[in-house]
């Protein structure tokens, strides 16, 4: 190929090489400018985990049928200012007495029942997406006795193994539950206490394994010799079940659908008439004829169409199952028992968050 005498290709080289710098800066700039997006939005995630918080706490104790009721005043604040949100739990040394969600003001006041002699109380906040958790200065309390023998309610996690509890649709949470005697040795006979739970969502059940708890004046044979009759209190395992979204499963036996009370209600009445048709008209030949052929007509309509079971079933298949709805819940654990006269009741709640 001829070119030119007088053909630059000094000035083509000097564009070729400026556009090639142009294309590796940008690069450098694109890339540059990613990993400081990404920098900025670590930093931001960091600093809204970062928003440390106080938590206070202030006690009101009244006496009541001869025990001590409890009302813990809790407000929780963030550093910048902004009330927290959440759940608090009420706790002396190592008992979970307590817990409640924090209001729109970052407040919450669970009330909860004190056995007779010292307590050391503490409001702890668990914390959120924002906040780090707090505790309140420690309140010591000292409750009076009660009149008579009683018992003090308390929780322990087993699964998850941390308060408040948090299951998704479908999940099962497990916590023990202890009574812990108060005079007992004054106990004439044994104090028998039954379990129960209110307040719970809609779709969510409860159980206790054992049901029926017994506290004695004796120490029980599960605590080391020589141990006092307080020193191992009776305990409960509660299970929490929640429903989970899908379909109930498997085909249904035709005596539990609640349709079939519907069409015997139109096939016998039906049935009954036409067999009375057809006894009176006897001298009628035709007319019972007629009266047996619509009978058994009835009869196969019935079978063949929504008024039959299993063709509800196989048309429509299994009837879907509705999850517990989702949301925060104070389920309040109770203990009973009674002497004959006087019920002794206590409480104390949790929060349970449904996802």
């Amino acid at each position: 190929m001829r070119v030119g005498a007088n053909h630059d290709f000094s000035g083509e080289l000097e564009q070729v090489y400026v556009k090639g710098m142009n294309r590796r800066a940008l690069r450098l700039v694109t890339r540059a400018g990613a990993a400081f997006a990404v920098a900025m939005a670590v930093l931001s995630a960091a600093s809204a985990q970062e928003v440390s918080t106080a938590t206070a706490m202030r006690v009101q104790t009244r006496a009541q049928g001869g025990q001590t009721q409890a009302t813990a005043n809790v407000t929780v604040t963030g550093a910048d200012g902004l009330p927290a949100k959440g759940v608090v739990s009420i706790e002396d040394g190592n008992r979970l007495l307590a817990q409640a969600a924090l209001n729109s003001s970052g407040q919450a006041s669970p009330a909860f029942t004190l056995s007779g002699g010292d307590h050391n109380l503490r409001a702890v906040y668990a914390g959120d997406a924002t906040h780090q958790s707090s505790t309140s200065p420690a309140t010591e309390i000292q409750a009076d006795a009660s009149s008579t023998p009683n018992f003090q309610v308390s929780v322990t996690p087993v699964s998850p193994t941390t308060l408040p509890m948090v299951l998704t649709a479908g999940q099962s949470g497990s916590l023990t539950v202890t009574l812990s005697p108060e005079d007992n040795a004054a106990l004439t006979s044994p104090m028998f206490v039954t379990l129960s739970c209110s307040n719970l969502p809609s779709l969510t059940s409860c159980s206790f394994a054992p049901e029926n708890l017994e506290i004695s004046s004796t120490t029980p044979a599960s605590c080391p010799a020589g141990s006092p009759a307080a020193a191992c209190p009776p305990t409960s395992l509660m299970v929490l079940s929640t429903n989970g979204p899908g379909t109930s499963g498997g085909p249904q036996p035709p005596e539990s659908r609640q349709d079939t009370p519907l069409g015997l209600s139109l096939l016998l009445p039906g049935a009954l008439g036409l067999g009375g048709l057809a006894w009176g008209a006897r001298r009628r030949r035709w007319l019972q004829r007629l009266a047996l052929v619509a009978l058994v007509g009835l009869v196969a309509t019935l079978g063949t169409t929504a008024c039959n079971p299993l063709y509800y079933y196989y048309n429509h298949g299994p009837e879907p199952q509705v999850p517990t709805p989702a949301g925060t819940y104070t389920v309040q654990v109770t203990a009973q028992s009674t002497n004959g006269v006087t019920a002794i009741t206590n409480s104390t709640p949790i929060v349970l968050t449904v996802k």
